[in-house]
């Protein structure tokens, strides 16, 4: 069979189970850690329940992806997940899912692992959404899960430290609620509230406009452009003032210089 014959064939079986992200649709990518409660705990000894160098690590990541080729706007960190929001017109890839999670998850993974000093894998999932509440929804209810994540670690690590086992810590914070953890922790002199922020809400990476001067080398002549770089905000607001955040980033277009 002739080389053209052949690989006509084949494509149709490649292309298969080929799924695009409808045009109308806005694109958000989750990635997550694989195994990485045992990489944090037992391969690398990070500090638990939060690391400031494994949150830096994460942030590095979160500007890589940002910055990789994708029109990322806003990028959106906790625990070990990565929420990425793409420009509303990011048709790169013809908007195939399979392109956007392998490479997505390829360049995660790398960033990551060159950050740690060995080898860490991040899976990747495309989350179309319909409309723009849609869109604040889903990082309202990441920041939700974050806090979430954050309470239930804090009381977990802080029983464990008592000498609880893993079994009897997990048995005894399942099921119980929000108040009873803030009270647990209060009662061991530990406010919740004043931990800190990033803890708490997660980390957010976005595109900052500036002014840099500069010298114009024909005239002599002072001049001023408009430049852009990626801010990280580690004091997230909360509620509809940061899903109105969320929402500013869709009317900013992202150009890097």
């Amino acid at each position: 069979m002739k080389f053209d014959d052949l690989d006509k064939m084949m494509r149709v079986y490649e292309r298969s189970i080929d799924q695009c992200v409808l045009p109308d649709m806005f694109l958000v990518a989750r990635l997550d850690g694989r195994n990485f409660s045992r990489l944090t705990k037992k391969v690398c000894d990070f500090e638990a329940p939060f690391d400031v160098r494994f949150r830096d690590m994460m942030i590095h990541t979160v500007k890589h992806l940002m910055t990789c080729g994708f029109r990322v706007v806003y990028g959106y960190t906790e625990s070990d997940e990565i929420s990425l929001l793409f420009h509303v017109d990011e048709q790169i890839f013809g908007r195939k899912v399979r392109k956007f999670n392998s490479v997505l998850a390829g360049e995660a993974s790398a960033a990551f692992s060159l950050q740690l000093g060995q080898v860490a894998a991040m899976d990747c999932r495309m989350i179309p959404l319909p409309n723009r509440e849609r869109v604040k929804d889903y990082f309202l209810w990441r920041q939700e899960d974050a806090h979430r994540n954050a309470l239930n670690a804090h009381c977990y690590w802080m029983l464990r430290q008592e000498g609880m086992s893993v079994k009897d810590a997990t048995e005894m914070l399942e099921g119980k609620s929000v108040s009873f953890k803030n009270e647990l922790l209060f009662s061991r002199g530990i406010n919740f509230d004043k931990l800190p922020s990033w803890q708490k809400r997660g980390v957010g990476v976005y595109f900052s406009a500036f002014e840099k001067e500069g010298m114009n080398p024909k005239t002599q002549q002072k001049t001023t452009t408009t430049r852009t770089e990626l801010k990280v905000e580690t004091e997230l607001p909360l509620g509809s003032e940061y899903g109105d955040m969320v929402l500013s980033f869709l009317n900013v277009d992202t150009v890097k210089e």
